[in-house]
């Protein structure tokens, strides 16, 4: 059983800046890609970033949605199985609960960095910005 756990949302000004951390435990890496999502109040589930975490698929580039490219880097830590989000420059655009998900780098390829190809999802943690 994956579980995927999210830390180090908060409040901030535009222009500050956050970084999301995702642990993911309880598995034996049987997924090879993990994504950040955003969801705000009324709106659709949106793809933010996402990072090959399979050692053979490594050197492939991280992918980002246009709205944050220049501004978010995603990163991870495999041996602390960690996924990071860093947030520069936010925006009140930008407020949403923030989600990381696992899921499996053939299926993003495939049909594309969409919520319907990951399996595992954390609970969220909020992002604020006020302009």
């Amino acid at each position: 059983q994956v579980q995927m756990t999210e830390s180090g949302g908060g409040s901030v000004q535009a222009g500050g800046s956050l970084r999301l951390s995702c642990v993911a435990s309880g598995y034996a890496y049987s997924f090879t890609f993990v994504g950040w999502f955003r969801q705000a109040p009324g709106k659709e589930r949106e793809a933010v970033a996402g990072i090959y975490v399979d050692f053979d698929e490594a050197e492939k580039p991280e992918i980002y949605a246009d709205s944050v490219k220049g501004r978010f880097t995603i990163s991870q830590d495999v041996p602390k199985k960690t996924v990071y989000l860093q947030m520069n420059n936010l925006r009140p655009e930008d407020t949403a609960v923030y989600y990381c998900a696992a899921g499996h780098a053939r299926k993003i390829q495939e049909f594309g960095f969409s919520s319907a190809q990951f399996g595992y999802w954390g609970q969220g943690t909020q992002v604020t910005v006020s302009s």
